[in-house]
């Protein structure tokens, strides 16, 4: 999947959480950086992401995740190994 493709999916995620058609993210983007972004909202990225991607994710790998960037190679990861 090209790159501006696969940010533009992981992208429509946080959309959808957050509920904001027009929230935009980056790799560098941290939770302090997003409106909203509690426990809560990390739950249903993660869920949200999972069944858009068709992927799992474990716990020692959620609590890794520092920002966008990271998520998104995570994702990446688990898609490559299917």
């Amino acid at each position: 999947m090209p790159d501006a493709a696969f940010h533009s999916k992981v992208e429509s995620v946080f959309r959808k959480v957050f509920d904001s058609e027009t929230l935009t993210v980056k790799d560098e983007t941290t939770a302090a950086d997003v409106d909203g972004w509690d426990s809560l909202a990390q739950v249903n990225l993660i869920v949200a992401a999972e069944e858009l991607f068709s992927v799992r994710f474990t716990t020692p790998e959620i609590r890794a995740l520092k920002n966008v960037g990271d998520f998104k190679a995570l994702i990446a990861r688990k898609l490559e190994a299917r």
